[in-house]
């Protein structure tokens, strides 16, 4: 039975966009593609995650050397994905992350 309309999660606790979420939430939140995430390694230096692809977007917080984020969309040289899927989910500049071996 439909209750009428939900709240919408708060996107930077939440791997879910309007075009994409990740697999995890398959089941739901109902989007276009789910995406299985792309580990990749923060590389030295740590990386800022941002709420928007742009350097000048807000910092959520800094991912540091060496932690894992889940790739689920890249867009130029932007990455959007998240620490897990409870989040924290945001942008980092796909040069600042390597792919896991």
């Amino acid at each position: 039975m439909l209750a009428g309309p939900i709240e919408r999660p708060d996107p930077r606790t939440v791997p879910l966009r309007g075009d994409i979420a990740h697999i995890a939430l398959a089941g739901k939140h109902f989007v276009p593609h789910y995406a299985v995430p792309q580990p990749r390694t923060v590389m030295p230096g740590g990386a800022p995650l941002r709420a928007a692809a742009d350097d000048t977007a807000e910092e959520i917080c800094v991912v540091m050397e060496g932690e894992s984020f889940e790739v689920l969309d890249v867009a130029g040289q932007w990455a959007w994905g998240c620490l897990s899927v409870e989040g924290p989910v945001g942008y980092i500049r796909a040069d600042l992350l390597e792919a896991v071996e």
